[in-house]
């Protein structure tokens, strides 16, 4: 990470909160990867679905229908995710949860890039791109396997190689339910933490946007770290609007201050 950041009030209101806290949990969307340069969903022009229709490319029945199509468009998405770092927002998150103030992440996002910034608890309520696998006989494959399969095909349709079955990815795409170990695992963090800290994510995505809810619901308080506007922004103890990379980077420094005294 960069050198000491600087912080304000705003920042202290939230290192004082998960001082305080006996659990902090993280939930993350795709708005903390995007000085990764993962571009997010919704942003006009520059958004994943700005120029495309997802029900379109991603839909699970596209992958059934026609995965031709749909593998033309996943299997970029893989190729360049499989080259994404992670950044200081992702790396505060992981010093944190280091230091033993935060508990895990719940993450919507599929890039693994908590992981790779060295977060060890990471609830992915989507999947990962970490690999594929056959719904016809449950065989798997890695995700440089996957590639190397989709490089080779020429129809550019990765396949089972104990049965020849379409290779599905392991996220969760459009008509897919959510997987119900992670969203039961998120559901009893959210209800357990005293501070239920949400980085980068609109909270308009149902059921992850019910999460604040059952942390209010629970007595616990909802911080706010996102650019756009949420449906919790009245709700929250504590609302930082800025750039994420600056606005963790702030909320360490204020913590550490507040450590140090």
């Amino acid at each position: 990470m960069t050198g000491p950041a600087s912080y304000d009030e705003r920042h202290e209101r939230l290192a004082r909160l998960v001082h305080e806290a006996g659990s902090v949990v993280a939930l993350t969307g795709a708005g903390i990867s995007v000085p990764s340069g993962i571009p997010d969903f919704r942003t006009p022009q520059t958004g994943i679905w700005a120029n495309v229709d997802p029900m379109e490319v991603a839909h699970v029945d596209v992958w059934r229908r026609d995965p031709q199509r749909f593998w033309a468009f996943y299997g970029h998405r893989f190729a360049v995710l499989g080259d994404v770092r992670p950044n200081d927002a992702h790396r505060t998150l992981a010093e944190l949860e280091r230091r033993g103030r935060l508990d895990a992440v719940l993450t919507q996002n599929i890039d693994l890039l908590h992981e790779k910034a060295g977060s060890r608890d990471v609830v992915e309520l989507h999947g990962s791109i970490a690999g594929t696998h056959c719904p016809a006989c449950g065989a798997r494959a890695s995700l440089e396997e996957t590639l190397r399969r989709i490089e080779a095909a020429p129809d550019g349709v990765p396949r089972c190689a104990e049965c020849g079955g379409v290779l599905k990815p392991d996220v969760v795409l459009f008509g897919d339910m959510l997987p119900v170990a992670a969203l039961e695992r998120a559901e009893q963090l959210a209800a357990g933490a005293d501070v239920l800290l949400c980085i980068g994510s609109s909270l308009v995505v149902y059921p992850v946007a019910e999460l604040p809810r059952t942390t209010l619901r629970h007595r616990g308080r909802v911080a706010i770290v996102t650019t756009s506007e949420t449906p919790y922004d009245e709700l929250a103890a504590a609302r930082l609007d800025g750039d994420v990379v600056a606005e963790l980077q702030g909320l360490l420094a204020a913590l550490d201050a507040l450590e140090a005294s």
